[in-house]
């Protein structure tokens, strides 16, 4: 199927995408990933079952492999660990997740510890063995600090016994099968010594080799689940034995010969956190393969609107979907959410590869916080662009019925957003500190198109909360934790809730702020607009009963919604071209490249500047 004639770069769309993709750095952290998914071997497959869907991510995983430069050096660098998971979550999500688990849980973990660089990894880094992560029980889910996994320490062979005492603790959907070769994980067990639980710390555990799964380990396949198929199963273990060399160690926990353990903790569960904290970064994992999806789906759905024709108000006259606002409204306000999203993202893992140990709570907090949020929003836009697609949507072969499907494995992965975010509430009630009153000034002479005083509005959003929560808390049920906590945990939420949006508004703000041709800041600045008014709709009733807002300012909201949306309509093709989707991906998507799914797959090619929508035509300042 013939390309389209607008996938010609822009400098507007090429200065935007500067912006989205990490601008000088954007060939070493986009680069690699963006040309490995333009092959024509991470093509759309119909009609695999799930089985060989499975198999084709596990030799695709060995093409990234090829493509990484260095297995060790990625899993040490977050910002190309993100990328790879940004570009790949869109053709594949089955692959995703097995190079999530490989590079970030599995090496990152062995890396992270004493001898991670000592150690021969070599079977590891040319995956001769894929490397797997086991954490999860199936009973203890969000509770892993009661994981019951133990690997006895055995003082006359210096090395430990690994079991899996009873059902409800056998590891609960790792990637655990035959298919894609020999395995190894890292179990996360209890280290018992002398009959004393020292804490959970992780064990490098062969699974299988060539002739099958090793003596001891016991690997039950799992039912089918949506999304992209994974070898998920359920995996126990029958007193497997492991040498000394197993165990991973570092500050947290080093095991003296005379099983004596120095720790540089001082109780069990901080063991815990530092022996799995390879999640956090899986959490910024998880969050850039939704935003991957998110910026595909948008790019799929704007370009089927312009190419989609209906009736128009003249006899005999056809004019795209795209040019009712009922229909690029909706797009315009998930295009800006996708911006923020994204620049939320980048800022936060600048942040983490950089942050200091003093820091780390704080950090660990902002990553669950923007997890949980880029995901949930991750799946409204996927679901809002497979609508605006009508039937075509539901077709694989048009690349968003997969979509919300595998955001739903990132909204669950690395912990579950709502448990993660009451985490974070309950710290966050009284130990962050945001907007005090006042701050904001008074709202009169102030108008809805300035950026400053939307920004501080949603600033007074998170404030108002936060006073709600602390007061319920406070005021809550004495003597009954879960009663006090059950009164403050809807206000807390919501807090955390405004806090996301004002991060990713932040975020936003400063990209914008970094746009030299005008044009560019135009747009960047309009969507940044259009996504602070969306974030204050639902606060205006506290905002004006707190005197932020007057009433004036409410009645003129939806008009300065309706502008901003207009004077952004003729730029939808521009803002999604920023996204870079190779030409060669959107070829393969019937729907995104001028056909349809059960129409002439031979033609159907647009000429987009001749519709008046080209990249060229379509920046007006």
């Amino acid at each position: 199927m013939a390309v389209p004639a607008h996938t010609r770069t822009h400098p507007v769309a090429d200065e935007l995408a500067q912006l989205l993709f990490e601008g000088a750095d954007r060939e070493r952290v986009h680069g690699a990933w963006r040309r490995l998914v333009s092959g024509k071997e991470f093509a759309y497959r119909p009609g695999l079952p799930p089985e060989e869907r499975t198999a084709l991510s596990y030799e695709r995983l060995r093409l990234l492999n090829d493509a990484a430069g260095g297995p060790v050096e990625l899993a040490a660098d977050p910002y190309r660990l993100a990328g790879l998971h940004e570009w790949t979550g869109p053709v594949d999500g089955g692959l995703t997740t097995l190079a999530s688990i490989h590079y970030n849980l599995f090496l990152g973990s062995v890396l992270d510890h004493d001898d991670g660089r000592t150690r021969d990894l070599s079977a590891f880094t040319s995956l001769r063995r894929t490397g797997t992560f086991l954490c999860t029980e199936l009973e203890h889910g969000n509770d892993v600090a009661s994981m019951e996994t133990v690997a006895v320490f055995d003082r006359a062979t210096g090395g430990f016994h690994l079991t899996t005492p009873t059902p409800g603790a056998r590891k609960f959907m790792p990637n655990t099968s035959l298919t894609g070769g020999p395995k190894t994980a890292v179990v996360a067990a209890r280290l018992v010594v002398d009959g004393e639980d020292q804490g959970t710390f992780l064990f490098l555990t062969p699974l299988s080799d060539e002739n099958g799964h090793l003596p001891g380990v016991r690997v039950r396949p799992l039912p089918q689940r949506t999304g992209t198929p994974v070898d998920h199963c359920l995996t126990s273990f029958d007193g497997v034995w492991l040498p000394r060399e197993a165990l991973l160690e570092a500050e947290h926990g080093r095991l003296g010969a005379d099983g004596t353990l120095a720790s540089s903790l001082g109780n069990r569960r901080k063991r815990l956190l530092r022996s799995i904290n390879r999640v956090t970064m899986g959490k910024l994992c998880m969050s850039a393969g939704t935003l991957g999806m998110s910026r595909a789906a948008l790019t799929i759905a704007v370009r089927y609107a312009h190419s989609r024709l209906l009736a128009g108000p003249k006899a005999g006259e056809r004019i795209p979907v795209a040019a009712h606002r009922s229909h690029h409204g909706r797009l315009l306000h998930a295009l800006a959410t996708a911006y923020a999203m994204t620049f939320l993202h980048r800022s936060l893992v600048s942040r983490f590869a950089v942050h200091a140990e003093e820091d780390r709570a704080e950090m660990e907090r902002e990553v669950a916080v923007a997890k949980g949020w880029i995901t949930w929003q991750a799946r409204a836009i996927t679901t809002e662009c497979r609508e605006r697609c009508g039937a075509q949507g539901l077709f694989p072969a048009n690349g968003l019925a997969d979509l919300p499907l595998n955001i739903e494995g990132g909204i669950t992965a690395e912990g579950d957003n709502l448990v993660i975010w009451v985490k974070a509430a309950s710290e966050m009630v009284f130990g962050h500190q945001g907007v005090q009153a006042g701050e904001s000034g008074d709202p009169e002479g102030r108008e809805l198109t300035e950026l400053p005083f939307l920004r501080d509005l949603l600033a007074e959003a998170e404030r108002i909360w936060q006073d709600r929560a602390r007061a319920a808390l406070r005021e809550g049920p004495t003597g009954d934790p879960v009663g006090r906590w059950n009164v403050t945990s809807d206000a807390a939420l919501e807090m955390v809730s405004a806090h996301a949006r004002l991060q990713a508004a932040d975020a936003f703000l400063a990209a914008a702020a970094r746009a030299e041709d005008p044009r560019a800041g135009f747009l960047m600045r309009s969507l940044c607009r259009l996504f602070l008014l969306r974030q204050l709709g639902d606060h205006t009733g506290d905002l004006l009963a707190e005197g932020r807002l007057t009433p004036d300012h409410v009645r003129a909201l939806p008009k300065a919604v309706d502008t901003v949306v207009g004077g952004l309509a003729p730029h939808l093709m521009t803002l999604v071209d920023a996204f870079d989707l190779p030409a060669e991906v959107l070829s393969g998507i019937p729907i995104a490249s001028g056909g349809s799914v059960g129409g002439d797959e031979d033609g159907g090619e647009v000429d987009w500047e001749e519709v008046g929508v080209g990249a060229g035509v379509s920046v007006r300042v």
